[in-house]
């Protein structure tokens, strides 16, 4: 269907050529705008300020910079790399992560010199965005970066320790843990006290319970800490080192640098790699966060502010980077990089648009400029203890579990004693060779083994297949005598050009010989495809959920035939080319047998001597896109799931002609004691296609019978005085989807009909959900609403962002 535009009279004017500026069939070009800030740009904004603020002062504290460095990095990382990064709502900055190269580069070089290390460090954060090679950097094992980061806050929290307990530390951390017990025994109590209350109210302040707790949690606990260490030390009265910031007409600048070659070389590469790791992998978490809020997608309608925020540019956000490098260290700065706690709160406060990163760089400037008499009273001790906070979190348990699930505990183990032992850039480089040791090993390590059943040889090739494992692929293949039968099975997902020419040599040998051979793939059955057949196979590895063979595809009959509309015709055979579904089924069941059935063995076996105690029914449609487990994550014995055409739930009553959902319900509720019932409906139901597109009178076949159940939803969505059931973040697409959310409300009113159910309910023992299942775009929402305005609200992925 063509496009049409309304038309309208012919104005004389527009016939002058010199009115029109922009291309015909093109947009008339977008009126300027006034440049606006929207308020919660400026909140957030005022949020992120009030994190930065100490933890940019603390951190300069720990490097033994000028404290106004910390100041002056904070302000820059906001201005320049918040206006010219690629990642829009991340907070750059002084880091953590950066503390202890800068601490080793200002004891070994000096202020002016690191000053001009940072320099150098933009300029090549510059030149690696305009060559794009910021996607590489990711290519570094999660294992390495998150070992890196532990290293970093175990160094910076042991050296905090000797400020917190009054003294000074050292230049290295064994030097520190050495002298640990003779700064134990001359501690100052002063110092001790202001820091344990700061590192109270950092633990405490978050969990304040009840209503006062929500209201007081949006002051950031870091700002409530050092405050409140200065008020009372201030009120008490203890003479303590206070925070000095000299004037702003004696800050060093950055000076020309002095030093070794290779020594410079290397110090401006370990600050360029953290930096760049830090930020790069800062901004893809960031991205995750975003698309946990549905009014900041690119493109999301119904959004409400109009804002759009898509996802990162990594090499323009490596350019913005390399700029506010370039502009703090020429300015007397610490080095700058993208933080991942003022990222974060910056997210979660609501930002909609780089502003707020641009606006907190100014409120720093102008803190910098008015608050330093404010500043001066804040004890060092008290910074000290924050950023020992700062360190300790650096060192993450959900890493560590995740580099247990993932076996790369060695990888994260060398980098972070590594990093504590000798630098950041030995470690990291000690753990970039244990990671290639790990693959190397993993790689090479194919376990072939062969045996004989009923006359078949199997041999059995788990792992991936190199030329290293040519030699024992080869001893096994010989086992198996001339002539007879064989099947190679390949577990694996990689196979070279040398085990491959092995396998086919001696494929064709055997052939030869009188004998068959067979290979496989991992799942029974699924047949390794010649490059003749490769047109033809439809495995697709990535869906190991899929039922998938290798196979040709469906051949749509020819026209008249029965079957030619899409529907088989009747005693209709299979294609030609296409295995019957019974060998499907029994190449699935074998594949259950051989893969699954060892791993859930043990677990099926405590329930069949425990019985089922599911926690939930989960009452859904018979689509078969429908996977209640996969949807759910859930396993054997956690869902007792109800399916019908429609997910209907009859009411009660000799009317309904239909007591089999009526006893699933009862026996779930008062056998089984289940604590929820969550009815799902999804998208594209057939059921409530069929219910709008239903006539008055007729026949009454099964379905339609059936489908009666589902009348008070056509009901509800036409009625104008209950709100309609709608989606967070858009409208429904069609009429389709929006009786599909209606349905879902309407079933769980049914549910409550139930004398079981509205007993529970009575009793605070049972919980009723909503949910829809959107499968185009595997997108799950829950029905939030609870003054019954019918809102489907988005199940959000949990962000994962370093500490």
């Amino acid at each position: 269907m063509s496009a049409c535009v309304p038309t309208r009279a012919t104005d004389p004017s527009d016939s002058n050529p010199t009115r029109r500026n922009h291309r015909p069939h093109s947009p008339p070009p977008t009126p300027p705008r006034r440049f606006r800030i929207a308020g919660a740009d400026v909140s957030a904004s005022i949020a992120v300020f009030l994190i930065a603020l100490p933890l940019s002062l603390g951190i300069a504290l720990a490097t033994g910079a000028p404290l106004q460095a910390g100041l002056v990095a904070a302000a820059v990382g906001g201005i320049v790399a918040g206006r010219l990064g690629g990642s829009p709502l991340q907070v750059s900055g002084p880091a953590a992560g950066l503390t202890v190269v800068t601490a080793d580069l200002i004891h070994r070089y000096g202020w002016r010199t690191t000053c001009a290390i940072t320099v150098l460090a933009g300029v090549v954060q510059l030149g690696l965005g305009c060559v794009r090679v910021a996607r590489t950097a990711l290519a570094v094992s999660p294992a390495i970066v998150h070992g890196m980061l532990a290293g970093i806050g175990v160094t910076i929290a042991v050296a905090q320790v000797h400020i917190v307990l009054g003294g000074t530390p050292q230049s290295s951390v064994l030097d520190n843990l050495r002298g640990l017990p003779a700064q134990l025994a001359r501690l100052q109590p002063a110092a001790v006290s202001v820091s344990v209350l700061t590192l109270a109210l950092l633990l405490l302040w978050p969990r304040v319970p009840g209503r006062a707790g929500q209201l007081l949690r949006k002051v950031p606990a870091a700002l409530v800490a050092v405050a409140g260490a200065t008020a009372a030390a201030s009120f008490a009265g203890l003479t303590l080192p206070m925070v000095d910031l000299p004037s702003w007409s004696s800050h060093a600048l950055a000076g020309l640098p002095e030093g070794p070659v290779l020594g410079l070389v290397a110090a401006v590469l370990t600050t360029t790699l953290v930096c760049s790791v830090q930020s790069l992998l800062g901004a893809v978490a960031v991205d995750k966060l975003v698309a946990g809020r549905p009014d900041l997608i690119s493109g999301a309608p119904g959004s409400g502010r109009g804002a759009r925020v898509g996802r990162s540019d990594l090499n323009r956000e490596l350019l913005g980077q390399g700029a506010a490098n370039i502009v703090s260290g020429t300015l007397g700065g610490l080095p700058v990089a993208g933080v991942a706690v003022r990222s974060s709160a910056n997210v979660q406060a609501g930002a909609v648009s780089r502003n707020s990163t641009v606006l907190h760089g100014v409120l720093v400037v102008i803190a910098a400029l008015l608050m330093v008499p404010v500043l001066e009273f804040i004890p060092l001790a008290s910074l000290a203890a924050l950023v020992m906070a700062v360190g300790i979190q650096m060192v993450s348990l959900h890493h560590i579990r995740t580099v247990t699930r993932h076996r790369e505990v060695p990888v994260y183990a060398v980098t972070t004693l590594g990093v504590v032992l000798f630098g950041v850039l030995e470690g990291v480089t000690l753990g970039v060779a244990v990671a290639v040791a790990v693959a190397l090993h993993r790689l090479t390590r194919t376990r072939i083994t062969h045996h004989e059943r009923e006359g078949v040889h199997h041999v059995h090739v788990r792992g991936q297949l190199t030329f290293l494992a040519v030699p024992r692929l080869s001893r096994a293949l010989h086992l198996i005598p001339h002539g007879a039968d064989a099947v190679v099975e390949l577990d694996g997902s990689f196979m070279d050009h040398a085990a491959y020419e092995s396998l086919q040599d001696w494929q064709k040998t055997h052939t030869a010989q009188g004998g068959s051979v067979e290979l496989t793939g991992r799942r029974p059955g699924t047949r390794i495809a010649e490059p003749s057949d490769s047109a033809h196979c439809r495995c697709r590895p990535w869906t190991p959920w899929r039922n998938h063979q290798c196979e040709r595809p469906y051949t749509a009959p020819a026209a008249g035939h029965p079957g030619a509309s899409g529907e088989p015709g009747a005693g209709q055979a299979p294609s030609a080319g296409r295995e019957s579904s019974g060998h499907e089924l029994a190449r699935g069941i074998s594949a259950f047998q051989r893969n699954t059935a060892p791993i859930v063995r043990g677990e099926l076996a405590r329930l069949a001597r425990e019985g089922q105690q599911p926690d939930q029914l989960f009452l859904t449609c018979a689509d078969s896109r429908l996977v209640t487990s996969m949807i759910t994550s859930s396993g054997p014995g956690d869902l007792f799931v109800v399916r019908n055409v429609g997910n209907l739930v009859p009411l009660p009553g000799k009317e309904s002609g239909d007591d089999s959902v009526a006893a699933a319900i009862e026996y779930a509720v008062d056998v089984l004691k289940v604590r929820s019932i969550t009815v799902c409906g999804h998208s594209g139901c057939g059921a409530m296609q069929a219910l709008l597109n239903s006539e008055p009178g007729g026949a009454r076949t099964p379905l339609q019978r059936w489908l009666r159940h589902g009348l008070p939803s056509l009901e509800r969505m036409a009625d104008d005085i209950r709100p309609p059931a709608r989606l967070a973040g858009r409208a429904p697409a069609d009429a389709v989807e929006q009786l599909c959310l209606t349905n879902v409300v309407q079933q769980l009113e049914h549910l409550s009909a139930h004398e079981s159910v509205a007993r529970a309910l009575r009793k605070g023992e049972l919980e009723l959900h909503g949910m829809y299942f959107h499968v185009g775009e595997a997108q799950a929402y829950l029905l939030t609403g609870s003054d019954g305005d019918g809102l489907f609200g988005h199940v959000k992925a949990a962000a994962d962002l370093p500490a």
